[in-house]
């Protein structure tokens, strides 16, 4: 039976090739470790195991996660939808938000951010399917969507997000995250330079080798690092 050491080396190796493959340096991609209903003790067996980004989905879950953590070397990422009534919680406690799809929540991010604290980094969630079933903004608002996060004083947006349908294929794996690959080319041919985004938030445990081939600078992974999900008690997952 494979180890959690064993199992993000593997996933480590399979960036590390996936990346000689694509012409690039796997320096440039983040293994994000998605601990969503994880416990604590399989977060700090990461962390001994060398990872510091995990990305979580429930705010009250992750909320939990850092201050029993209170490692200041870890990166905490929010990644699942966020409700009105959460969002100072993530203004105040998570350095990244991947799930952003609205302006309003955008603003009241921005206006819940300490002073003390850098702008929070976020990415646009795009819904590049464009399934009613999935959060994320339709690629026709991207551009009105940005042009007003890009003013808001401590939000710093990086770039964006996608949860594709699942592709069977590499080649149709490929396709799709390609279609967020040119969304961003487009925004940043209106951006100002110091505006332009640097990030693309995608792949994971299935089809993280098609993503870091069109450019992926995160790839989120979770079952291939902690295996099958715990059901979480359902007042975590607000």
């Amino acid at each position: 039976m494979s180890t959690l050491a064993d199992r993000i080396d593997i996933v480590k190796q399979r960036i590390k090739k996936a990346a000689k493959k694509a012409g690039r340096d796997e320096d440039e991609i983040l293994l994000l470790a998605v601990t969503k209903t994880q416990n604590l003790t399989a977060v700090n067996e990461a962390i001994k195991c060398g990872l510091y980004s995990f990305g979580e989905n429930y705010v009250q879950e992750g909320i939990k996660k850092i201050k029993a953590t209170e490692n200041k070397a870890i990166n905490w990422h929010f990644i699942g939808p966020l409700q009105a009534n959460k969002t100072k919680i993530v203004a105040t406690n998570f350095d990244w938000i991947h799930s952003l799809d609205q302006v309003k929540t955008a603003r009241r991010l921005s206006d819940q951010r300490p002073a003390s604290l850098s702008p929070l980094n976020v990415c646009i969630q795009v819904n590049i399917d464009n399934e009613p079933t999935k959060h994320g903004i339709a690629a026709y608002h991207l551009a009105e969507t940005v042009d007003r996060i890009v003013e808001l004083p401590q939000i710093k947006l990086r770039g964006l997000m996608a949860i594709p349908a699942p592709r069977i294929t590499h080649d149709c794996q490929r396709k799709v995250f390609r279609k967020l690959v040119k969304l961003r080319e487009e925004v940043n041919a209106r951006l100002d330079k110091c505006q332009k985004l640097d990030t693309l938030s995608m792949g994971m445990s299935f089809d993280l080798e098609a993503a870091i081939k069109e450019g992926a600078t995160i790839v989120r992974v979770g079952t291939d690092i902690f295996g099958a999900r715990h059901v979480a008690d359902s007042s975590e997952r607000l």
